[in-house]
């Protein structure tokens, strides 16, 4: 009998990457990688690269845990995903990152950026509409886990200071500033009020390469000397800060395990996340075709440009496995200690267990005893651990600061060509649009912005 070139592994719901338009998906395995097949009546036949690894693809299915939802859903559920965002009863995790834009323009023009920001774009937010945001999200979700003031580029916001004291007032776990880094850089005075934020406030800081010919193609700046110049003053101050890189294949996917080499000797920066590209919003330059890079290419190259961090230690976040990976490490008396692999990842599932399988070190057993038990008892030990289990943990050990912590975070923004109902309904960081509706990141940048709005309206209709 004929034999199919590839084997046939699960069906979804996907967009046509033309028209947007709801279509068949089905998961299949060639040659090694998982692709998404896809056809659209108008626009014919599409393939795509979703994963370079068949055994993680099909492990992150193994991932999964009851889904935790907001206490406030904000629109309806009528035309199906990803037609009725806002969040629907239908979706199917609460926000654990609230992304609040506060401005649409930005200091600088980048090729590339999902808003589309400049110095002319769009207006500023007034602070009455900023505080109704922030007052959306606290209604949706109580206690917010992580919210983040961003842009454009928030710090050029005139009235920067009012909303960061106003969000700081509220009941907001872990608050977080997504930046440029171009003012921390040239006012240190600027920086050493952000700090006055701190304990639970953190740098969300641009960083995605050492090399200017990167830099002048995603950012259309030489930023370097700002770059050293931010974490000169975050490093002085000692203010947690992030390292986010926006990831392009052959562009600087090379740098990555430089840059987690060069971020362990930061004494501000807590991790490194790192974003593949996602084609949505100004994206000059870029071929879907050759450019774009899977989750599982990044995992596999951090693997193999640093010599910390292995397969156990990059697991899938069980709120959004298709999206998220995360590995954690405590930095020791100028070492590095993987930590995610002593971690049962079945437990990770059950916020009921926390199996810590770290006996098989004696060094590392050691220093969990030391620092994370008020006795001698490794159960004391196991159970302080949980708390730091997370996207972005709440430290809850005697002997350790959140300065111990370094944290490696894929997160993959799924975008009209590897479009998966499945993991949209997991998607876990939002937006807040401009109608006080909680978007996922995802949908927000295909069809909710004021220039997609109109095209969204056709879909619905075609729905209809």
């Amino acid at each position: 009998m004929p034999v199919r070139k590839y084997t046939y592994y699960d069906f979804t719901l996907s967009l046509c990457p033309e028209c947007l338009k709801r279509v068949d998906a089905k998961i299949v395995f060639e040659n090694g990688n998982v692709y998404m097949l896809k056809r659209c009546n108008e626009h014919g036949n599409s393939k795509v690269l979703i994963a370079d690894d068949i055994e993680y693809y099909k492990n992150i299915r193994n991932y999964n845990k009851p889904s935790e939802t907001p206490y406030k859903f904000n629109t309806q559920t009528h035309y199906g995903c990803p037609y009725d965002c806002g969040l629907c009863p239908d979706h199917e995790q609460h926000s654990c990152l609230t992304v609040v834009e506060v401005t649409d323009r930005c200091n600088l023009t980048c090729p590339t950026c999902y808003a589309g920001s400049s110095p002319t774009y769009g207006r500023h937010r007034t602070l009455d509409e900023v505080k109704a945001m922030l007052d959306t999200i606290v209604r949706n979700e109580k206690e917010p886990d992580v919210v983040q003031i961003s842009g454009g580029e928030p710090t050029i916001h005139p009235q920067f200071w009012e909303i960061m004291d106003y969000a700081k007032s509220l009941p907001i776990r872990h608050l977080m500033l997504n930046t440029n880094g171009i003012k921390i850089a040239r006012d240190f005075a600027f920086a050493q009020r952000l700090k006055s934020y701190a304990p639970d406030f953190e740098i969300y800081l641009q960083f995605d390469s050492f090399e200017n010919s990167v830099l002048q193609e995603l950012r259309g700046a030489d930023l370097w000397d700002i770059r050293v110049q931010a974490l000169d003053n975050l490093n002085a101050l000692n203010l947690s800060t992030t390292l986010v890189v926006t990831l392009q294949k052959g562009l600087n996917d090379h740098e990555i395990g430089k840059i987690i080499d060069y971020a362990l000797q930061q004494k501000c920066v807590r991790g490194v996340t790192f974003q593949p590209t996602q084609i949505a919003g100004r994206l000059d330059n870029f071929n879907p075709e050759t450019d774009r890079m899977t989750l599982t290419e990044v995992r596999r190259k951090i693997m193999e440009q640093t010599d910390i961090f292995t397969g156990d230690d990059l697991l899938p976040v069980p709120c959004n496995p298709d999206a998220l990976v995360m590995g954690y490490a405590l930095k020791l008396d100028g070492e590095v200690f993987p930590l995610t692999r002593y971690i049962n990842p079945n437990d990770l599932l059950d916020n009921s267990k926390n199996t810590i399988i770290y006996e098989q070190d004696e060094q590392l057993h050691g220093k969990m005893i030391e620092l994370f038990s008020t006795g001698n008892s490794v159960e004391v030990a196991e159970e302080n651990l949980k708390s730091i289990m997370c996207c972005l943990p709440n430290i809850d050990a005697p002997n350790l600061g959140y300065d111990n912590l370094f944290r490696i975070i894929i997160m993959q923004f799924i975008d009209a060509y590897n479009f998966d109902v499945r993991a949209i309904k997991k998607s876990c960081v939002h937006i807040v649009d401009k109608d006080n509706k909680i978007i996922p990141f995802e949908t927000m940048n295909l069809l909710y912005r004021d220039d997609k709005r109109a095209r969204l309206e056709e879909l619905k209709n075609g729905v209809l």
